[in-house]
């Protein structure tokens, strides 16, 4: 079923265990799913832990001389670790829709094009923030991403109180938003 060659062939060295297929199948679609997962209360080792399933499932399929694959590979690891990672999430009763019913509720075609937009945007934001200097690019991911306290900022940067880092910490941000959404007109 699959008509692009491409995919065929990385299905074939799948199965047959060659490496450049692997790591080929893992730099197009890792991304992907590691996005889908820290969106969804996950972390980089639970993308990498789901990932590796994924790819032993269709691993195993692919083995198999009667498997045909009715999609992209993409969409299948996608919806293989969608549905490991609900099943997962049910397990630590951190989600509490029924698993059996997901794949009717959302198409995951749909759901995979809003993530790998997601991600685009995630990256258009990575390079705003590497465009971004010093210390506010440091101010903001301590912030944002360490999740510290404005007194602890002020003591680390040197500000002589949380409202001085209140305010260069805003000044960061508006600088951020600039060169984010300059990046983002270009990308229309």
């Amino acid at each position: 079923m699959i008509t692009d060659s491409n995919e065929k062939l990385l299905l074939e060295g799948l199965a047959k265990d060659d490496k450049t297929a692997i790591e080929t199948i893992y730099k197009q679609n890792y991304n992907t799913i590691q996005a889908f997962v820290l969106n969804n209360n996950g972390s980089v080792d639970d993308a990498r832990d789901l990932f590796q399933e994924a790819i032993i499932v269709l691993y195993e399929k692919a083995k198999r001389d009667d498997f045909e694959l009715s999609c992209q590979i993409k969409t299948y690891l996608y919806s293989v670790t969608r549905r490991l990672w609900l099943k997962k999430l049910q397990s630590q009763q951190r989600f509490s829709g029924e698993i059996s019913h997901v794949a009717e509720v959302v198409p995951v075609e749909d759901e995979l094009e809003r993530h790998n937009q997601k991600a685009q945007e995630f990256e258009m934001m990575e390079k705003a923030l590497n465009g971004l200097g010093e210390p506010c690019k440091s101010l903001l991911e301590a912030y944002y991403l360490q999740k510290r306290n404005m007194e602890e900022i002020a003591g680390n940067f040197g500000y002589t109180n949380a409202n001085n880092a209140k305010n260069q910490k805003y000044k960061c941000l508006m600088r951020l938003k600039k060169i984010f959404f300059a990046q983002y007109k270009n990308e229309d």
